[in-house]
């Protein structure tokens, strides 16, 4: 085997556990989700993974180790002779590590000399940004929910199970943000809504329309209500999610 004496390397990380991410590359469905349908790969060491790209190219390889859920070892080449990278002729080093924003994925690409190398590092980067929206998907399939959950908080006027619904919803070092309040960790949000409740009584917030999320980001508008059902105002929240799916941090803009 020609040496491979010619390495990329990424490094992203990915708002999703370890578990959840590592399933990209051993499980088929999962697998073929990210690269495109019709890969498939046999996570086992000698195990064999072909990837079909949505274009019709066709790149195949072996495992070469597996460690779940922390590292994979495959080569890599492509099936047509056309090409410079016969099937596992480079290998591909990928692993995985827990990091306070989610997993910590780290990719280096052996190869047999510089100008392949160099071809193949766009196509990785925007390969591991797929990557990081499947997973990211996945990860926060429920957003949604979780979103509602922390508008239910703030319109609880139990303390008590105000606090229970804050747990389910944020974690405990979240952040908020506002033209009102800078605050941070749970137990401070909950004194800042307890207050909201003293001071507003009877406001309802609400999500207004669809949630957009995007590798832990999610973007949503929400609707503020007085007591007597009237508009008292609107906005739109910016919030950071956490590995686990709920919510790390909030910024709230008001509209005008």
């Amino acid at each position: 085997m020609t040496p491979l004496d010619h390495s990329l390397e990424r490094l992203v990380t990915i708002s999703a556990r370890c578990e959840t991410v590592f399933a990209y590359f051993t499980d088929n469905a999962h697998f073929a989700a990210w690269w495109g349908e019709g890969s498939s790969v046999d996570a086992r060491p000698d195990g064999a993974l072909r990837i079909r790209y949505p274009n019709g190219v066709v790149a195949a390889g072996q495992v070469v180790e597996v460690e779940p859920p922390r590292r994979i070892v495959f080569s890599y080449g492509y099936e047509d002779p056309a090409k410079d990278l016969a099937p596992g002729a480079s290998r591909v080093t990928v692993t995985l590590d827990e990091s306070p924003a989610g997993t910590l994925v780290r990719l280096r690409h052996d190869l047999p000399d510089a100008a392949i190398r160099d071809h193949h590092s766009p196509g990785w980067r925007f390969q591991l940004s797929l990557l990081a929206n499947a997973a990211t998907r996945e990860a926060h399939a429920a957003v949604a929910a979780v979103i509602d959950r922390y508008f239910a908080a703030w319109n609880d006027p139990d303390p008590q199970a105000r606090r229970q619904t804050l747990t389910d919803a944020v974690t405990a070092d979240v952040t908020f943000r506002d033209p009102y309040a800078a605050v941070a960790e749970r137990d401070d949000l909950a004194d800042h809504i307890a207050a909201v409740h003293i001071f507003m009584p009877g406001m309802v917030l609400a999500r207004a329309g669809e949630v957009r999320q995007c590798q832990g980001t999610a973007l949503c508008t929400w609707t503020a209500s007085g007591a007597d059902g009237k508009p008292r105002g609107s906005g739109t929240n910016v919030f950071t999610l956490a590995p686990d799916g709920r919510i790390a941090a909030c910024v709230s803009f008001w509209n005008a």
